[in-house]
């Protein structure tokens, strides 16, 4: 998981396994799944404003996302 801020920006970047090459398709509101061109598979969810629209608000906002997500140690 990696985060940018600054001049470069303010964006959450979370990448599930080795980073690869992907095409991001934006779902709403900043947030973009990074899905594998060949395979169709999510690899990644980026969140752009991701200080800014958390930041400022008092509670906590829900983010649902299209993302069954099944984690091993293998």
């Amino acid at each position: 998981m990696k985060r940018f801020g600054g001049k470069g920006g303010d964006v959450l970047d979370i990448t599930f396994g080795k980073p690869r090459k992907a095409v991001a398709k934006e779902l709403k509101n900043d947030i973009a799944v990074r899905v594998d061109p060949k395979s169709g598979e999510i690899v990644g969810i980026l969140i752009l404003n991701f200080m800014k629209r958390f930041s400022l608000r008092k509670r906590a906002e829900k983010i649902e996302l299209p993302v069954k997500i099944k984690i091993s140690t293998s």
